[in-house]
């Protein structure tokens, strides 16, 4: 793929990095419209504008331009930069209307006709920002609704049989009228440039044996947004259709996948959720442009995110510090607020804690103790020990270790029956088993935990390994539900975790098969949210970034083995 190869945009959004809108048919959850749409993702995820086309045009899209073709003649849109498109006409009419057909004081897109420089302007409601549509050639064919208050349809029309060409410009309440300082092919150039800039900086290793790697750069690319709102950095979305939220662990994928290509874009979304730490320690459960959510938190990842991206990117030593601080302050909330007391292993409260919903670890208890919060506690505070180190603190390194060190003992003497990992119960010390791989991933302790447990966990994670990955429960099992989130269907974080930790503990054959797997589901299915584990359909939100960023991750691993440093 470059950036004139196509994508379906029936699965990802056309956009650009910077842009918090795209031009999609999903215009909210699992809802695809019969036309494209301008869709925002300020103050949450509002369509706003139709763009229809007469007709049945076929739809291309590349990462710079986007096409109708039908009835003799085509219409082209690029962005020209985060907030302005570029449409252009060739004997092809356009007709954009409101999404929204009723105004009300608290609703709806207004149209009006700006007497200053006769563009037409929408003027959203919902995103609280304004669409000027300016011609740059040929002519406006008609318009209605101007000035409407109340129901009814409101747009504009750009003739058929014609050549003609506009640009809508996204902005707040008030800027210059749109003046174009670069001719459409120009505005198309510059735009294949941009994103061919970032894919050779994210994946300069791509080749015949990774050929879904610079869709995943642009699922990454298009997904970012420029600083607004909450939004305290350039952040990427979990995805431009309704997953448009950047969760707590989340972020840590496409940190990573970033981090030797783009590390100043990897620190933001390293550290996106920190800006948002409360007084306690915890992290937010997410963070977008209007709200953020403090109901539920995420697993403490981020220690072993951090290492991973030290081993890509040097960090100074502000960095070191910020991150230490605040990670600190994170673990720290782990140790004070979800231990019982005389209690050494910490608890999710839900689910939802975890990142792992509804997985059935949770289905007779929601309150619990479990190997992967454990385990992620003792690689978390272990980093914090080597940070410690080097800025030299070693009282602080030192109690970082013994905190790692009794974390693992409880780890082992309390959760390891001698067979596999369990839970217990935080409120009545139950011991609780289930199928989920969720019990799989102290693995990410790698050559940490013995031996022997390796060889077992090892050896019982085949159980979970289908023909494109490992499937979150078992497709033996009574639980299994093949779209049941997390209750059967394969996701990347679960992925990446695992194969990191094999190939940590040195059980390379299999972490080489599992990333082999999942790279070819990746190729074939694309980046959905996660894939039906028997079929490899791709399933939910089909253009989820940390699907795209892991796929980035364990291809350019496979790539730097393949040349053979590594």
């Amino acid at each position: 793929m470059g950036a004139d190869s196509t994508f379906s945009i029936q699965d990802i959004p056309f956009s650009c990095r910077g842009s918090w809108f795209g031009i999609s048919p999903v215009i909210a959850q699992d809802t695809y419209a019969d036309h494209l749409h301008l869709v925002s993702h300020q103050s949450g995820m509002h369509p706003v504008l139709r763009f229809e086309v007469r007709g049945d045009p076929a739809v291309v899209a590349t990462p710079a331009m986007l096409s109708w073709h039908g009835e003799g003649g085509r219409i082209d849109l690029v962005f020209e930069g985060s907030d302005t498109i570029r449409i252009r006409g060739e004997h092809l009419g356009l007709r954009i209307a409101a999404a929204a057909a009723e105004l009300t004081p608290f609703s709806g897109t207004y149209l009006y006709h700006d007497p200053v420089d006769g563009a037409h302007v929408f003027t959203s409601y919902e995103t609280g920002r304004r669409y000027r549509i300016t011609v740059l050639a040929g002519d406006v064919a008609g318009s209605a609704g101007v000035q409407l208050l109340g129901a009814g349809e409101r747009h504009v029309d750009l003739p058929a049989g014609a050549d003609w060409e506009i640009s809508i410009m996204e902005y707040e309440a008030g800027r210059s009228p749109y003046s174009a300082d670069a001719t459409f092919e120009q505005a198309a150039h510059a735009a294949r440039t941009r994103f061919a800039t970032f894919a050779d900086a994210v994946a300069p290793w791509r080749s015949e044996r990774t050929p879904a790697a610079e869709l995943a750069a642009y699922v990454v690319w298009s997904a970012t947004v420029a600083p607004s709102g909450f939004v305290t950095r350039p952040a990427v979305l979990m995805s431009k259709h309704w997953m448009d939220k950047v969760w707590s662990w989340d972020h840590c994928f496409n940190a990573i996948a970033l981090a030797a290509g783009d590390p100043e874009l990897a620190w933001h979304q390293f550290q996106l959720p920190f800006d948002h730490q409360d007084p306690s320690g915890a992290l937010p459960d997410s963070v977008t442009h209007s709200e953020v959510l403090y109901n539920f938190v995420k697993p403490p990842i981020h220690g072993w995110a951090l290492a991973r991206l030290r081993e890509q990117t040097p960090l100074d030593r502000q960095q070191l510090s910020e991150a230490y601080q605040r990670i600190s302050r994170w673990t720290q909330f782990w140790l004070t607020h979800r231990r019982v007391p005389g209690h050494e292993l910490a608890h999710y409260q839900h689910g939802n804690d975890s990142g792992w919903d509804n997985a059935t670890a949770f289905d007779d208890e929601r309150l619990l103790e479990t190997a992967d919060l454990a385990a992620f506690l003792v690689t978390q505070s272990r980093e914090l020990a080597v940070l410690a180190d080097d800025l030299d603190e070693p009282g602080a390194a030192r109690r970082w270790t013994d905190i790692a060190d009794r974390m693992r003992a409880a780890l082992l003497e309390q959760l390891w029956d001698g067979n596999a990992f369990t839970a217990r119960s935080a409120v009545t010390g139950q011991p609780l088993s289930s199928t989920s791989l969720l019990a799989f991933l102290p693995l990410v302790l790698g050559d940490e935990l013995p031996a022997e447990i390796v060889d077992q966990l090892t050896a019982a994670l085949r159980s979970h390994l289908t023909g494109h990955g490992l499937a979150t429960e078992p497709v033996s099992s009574p639980h299994y539900t093949a779209d049941g989130y997390w209750r059967g269907p394969i996701w990347a974080p679960s992925t990446v975790l695992i194969e990191d930790g094999l190939r940590r503990a040195e059980q390379t054959e299999l972490a080489d098969e599992i990333s082999r797997r999942f790279r070819t589901l990746c190729e074939t299915s694309g980046f959905a949210e996660n894939f039906d584990a028997e079929t490899g359909t791709g399933l939910r939100d089909r253009a989820y970034t940390w699907t795209a960023s892991s796929y980035l991750i364990l291809a350019a691993a496979h790539e730097r083995r393949h040349a053979g440093l590594q």
